[in-house]
């Protein structure tokens, strides 16, 4: 498993704990150690997770082992189809769309992919998608809108891609047009932001009826590092412009941008993944059955009056 430099001290812990079980423990009569390690390193997680500052967990929602929309996919959901191509320009990997069932109901199912191989980053964009991306995305709701089957996305990437390729193809265009469809559909539409929420390429993903956000997951206008460039001319102010953003999962919940914070395994996501997908899962049932047997005009009104509080003070 990768580490951050802060979780140093407990990987080294958990290491220890490896090679003892690994030399046979009980035979060598070092089940003593064993336990006192194992107790010392619930200390430590409490006490390293327990003071993470913003920019340490900004770095968590981008952990390289942290589960990615496939991951949570394959763990929720049963019966994954997955449906390639907007019919107009071609297929975009770094956006995954299908369907799938959860509890035996058919849902749409939209996200974010990242890679983990250096091949499947390069493929999948790093989750940065082309306007063919949301295209495709837009298919799947309004297919999902015909058959009347709720739309579940998943956000995480850092945004929509920003390259000549996908600007002469239509970037804005796409992310508007994407903004609109969801604006409109008359299903139940739940947005989970499960790691990195950036810029616009998150919010074109992102219009429901209730938005979930992981724990340790970010939800932002901009990069950290894309917004200290811009206002201090040095990207290496990052973790500065983190403090500014407001971009933590608490703060999203405090300022009405989310309905409710997922609470993450002790240490995040990527500590236990099917941990975390059993939690993800739970939420998204109870959001749910909260929508369930709401007609489509109430559906669309509920969507507009959420989206349009947004912002307003007094």
């Amino acid at each position: 498993m990768a580490h951050l430099d802060f979780e140093k001290p407990l990987v080294d812990l958990e290491e220890r704990i490896r090679e003892l079980k690994v030399y046979g423990v009980r035979d060598a009569g070092l089940d003593g150690e064993l336990e006192r390690l194992e107790t010392q390193i619930e200390s430590l997680q409490r006490e390293i997770y327990g003071q993470l500052n913003v920019w340490q967990k900004v770095q968590l929602s981008r952990h390289p082992d942290r589960p990615y929309f496939l991951d949570y996919a394959e763990r929720i959901f049963e019966d994954v189809i997955e449906l390639h191509g907007d019919r107009v320009f071609g297929d975009d990997p770094a956006i995954v769309a299908g369907f799938a069932r959860l509890d035996g109901e058919t849902v749409a199912i939209i996200g974010h992919q990242k890679g983990r191989t250096t091949r499947e980053k390069v493929r999948r964009n790093f989750g940065m998608a082309h306007p063919e991306g949301y295209r495709k995305a837009m298919r799947i709701m309004e297919l999902a809108a015909r058959y009347g089957r709720p739309v579940l996305t998943f956000i995480d990437t850092p945004g929509a891609y920003p390259g000549i390729g996908a600007e002469e193809r239509g970037q804005s265009e796409a992310i508007g047009a994407s903004l609109a469809c969801m604006s409109g559909l008359g299903v139940p539409i739940i947005a989970s932001v499960i790691g990195e929420g950036g810029s616009g390429g998150a919010l074109a993903l992102g219009v429901a009826n209730t938005v979930l956000m992981l724990e340790f997951a970010t939800y932002s206008v901009i990069t950290p590092e894309g917004c200290a460039s811009i206002l201090w001319h040095d990207g290496g102010l990052a973790p500065r412009a983190a403090e500014q953003l407001k971009l933590l999962a608490t703060d999203a919940l405090r300022l009405g941008i989310v309905d409710q914070v997922v609470e993450e395994p002790r240490g995040g996501a990527h500590r236990d993944p099917d941990d975390a997908a059993d939690r993800l899962g739970a939420a998204l049932r109870r959001a749910l059955g909260e929508l369930r047997g709401h007609g489509a005009e109430e559906i669309v009104e509920a969507r507009y009056r959420k989206f349009r509080a947004m912002g307003v003070t007094g």
